[in-house]
């Protein structure tokens, strides 16, 4: 496969886990703002959003000071911000376009349906659209795209990129979602473990679609270290940091299988799989959740560097 069409598919789908990502932001934002006391914490839960998303510098230069109106528009439709929805949307979208060859009928029809509804979405009156009736509007269109993916592409190397980068963009975004509740909501560590503490916790999986799943998973009490471990180190969670880098290294190694040769990226992957697999969440808790989220980033966000290197080239979308 060409490098250049390889970059369009892994962006394709970064860009679809981003919008959704975003999405989920919101919500998380939203919901936390029913609590009277929230935004009392370290930011406003609806600030903590911007710094989560590595948006607040493009925000504060536009805006000022952060509103909720305009930090939902800020991420949501605004094309000044290359991560909102609508410019993830578009972005995915415009790849796709570009590689029409290389998907199914299905997957451009999911892609091209998409974009063409959040322009409709877009021309609507702001006061007609409702916070939640975006969130799982996006949740629901990222969610036939990979339906059209996986039920209709061949297992090449096109749908291996494809993975690739949900995988990548999945184990960034899940870390930043996490820091999100621990780092700039939480009032103080006074409130680990009160009700606030545990409310926070819960809209995060709930934010996630996580919250049934986690009840199967553990029953029981709901505690931040169980939460914390269900969402970092639990393989039976599709949303999970190790789950999210375990397919990373899949695809990866798929790709060293059908180019026979296997390269930096995949020796980072399999290191990064054995750091977490042996870690412990009380190990978590005691390097700091925030001081740990922080270095899985940089983790992250190196070995997709080491991926660009290998097979990809030409200006990333």
């Amino acid at each position: 496969m060409l490098s250049r069409t390889a970059e369009n598919l892994f962006w394709i789908a970064r860009y679809i886990e981003r919008a959704e990502t975003m999405a989920r932001l919101l919500e998380v934002g939203a919901r936390i703002a029913l609590m009277p006391s929230a935004g009392h914490g370290y930011r406003s839960e609806w600030e903590s959003l911007l710094q989560a998303s590595g948006t607040a510098e493009g925000f504060a230069g536009k805006y000022g000071d952060p509103v909720q109106r305009n930090i939902e528009s800020y991420l949501f439709f605004d094309r000044d911000n290359p991560s909102s929805v609508m410019s993830c949307i578009e972005r995915a979208r415009e790849n796709a376009r570009i590689v029409r060859t290389a998907l199914t009928a299905q997957v451009w029809d999911a892609l091209n349906l998409a974009f063409q509804e959040i322009r409709k979405l877009e021309r609507r009156p702001r006061s007609e659209l409702e916070l939640t009736e975006l969130t799982e509007w996006v949740m629901a269109q990222a969610a036939m795209i990979r339906g059209a993916i996986e039920a209709t592409l061949l297992r090449n190397d096109g749908y291996n990129f494809l993975n690739l980068g949900f995988a990548l963009e999945r184990a960034d975004n899940t870390a930043r979602l996490i820091d999100v509740k621990y780092y700039v909501l939480l009032p103080s560590v006074d409130f680990v473990g009160t009700g606030l503490d545990n409310y926070q916790w819960q809209t995060l999986l709930r934010a996630m679609s996580a919250q049934r799943a986690f009840h199967w998973a553990y029953g029981g009490e709901i505690t931040a270290k169980k939460i914390a471990h269900f969402l970092i180190l639990n393989r039976q969670s599709p949303r999970s940091l190790i789950t999210a880098t375990l397919s990373a290294m899949q695809q990866l190694d798929d790709l060293a299988h059908a180019y026979h040769k296997s390269g930096p990226a995949q020796m980072r992957a399999r290191a990064l799989i054995g750091e977490l697999a042996e870690l412990h969440v009380e190990e978590i808790f005691e390097e700091g959740l925030h001081e740990f989220l922080t270095r899985f980033i940089r983790d992250i966000g190196e070995l997709s560097d080491m991926v660009y290197n290998s097979y990809l080239s030409g200006e990333a979308r």
